[in-house]
């Protein structure tokens, strides 16, 4: 069982920046992914970033703005988010998994949630 712990949230303006970290109980074995999501209000929980360990996948709307990464001796991996805007706001999820690079933007693909923490970004 791998649990994972987030921390980094909080309030931003446009055009300002943020690092989310994701910490691991353990690491991952081989073919482990890590993965981020995220849920605005009202909305349903949406893709934003994965690393397969083959590929890094984004989503269209973080594309350029965005970085995933990871520091694989502290089992934490990281979301790099610049110039955010509004529609950023949401609450951030990381998952892990064994989950295949075609698969990575489907939740029902990933075993492990984060708790989830959230990111405001205002006018």
């Amino acid at each position: 069982q791998v649990q994972l712990d987030e921390s980094g949230g909080g309030l931003v303006q446009t055009g300002g920046s943020l690092t989310l970290s994701c910490a691991a109980s353990e690491r991952l074995g081989v073919g482990g992914a890590m993965g981020w999501f995220r849920q605005a209000p009202g909305k349903e929980r949406e893709f934003v970033a994965a690393d397969t360990g083959l590929l890094t996948t984004y989503a269209d709307s973080v594309k350029g703005r965005f970085t995933i990464s990871r520091n694989i001796g502290k089992n934490t991996r990281y979301l790099q988010m610049n110039d955010l805007r509004p529609e950023d706001t949401a609450i951030y999820y990381c998952a892990a998994g064994q989950v295949t690079t075609a698969a990575v933007k489907k939740e029902d693909a990933w075993t492990y949630w984060g708790q989830g923490t959230q990111v405001t970004v205002s006018f």
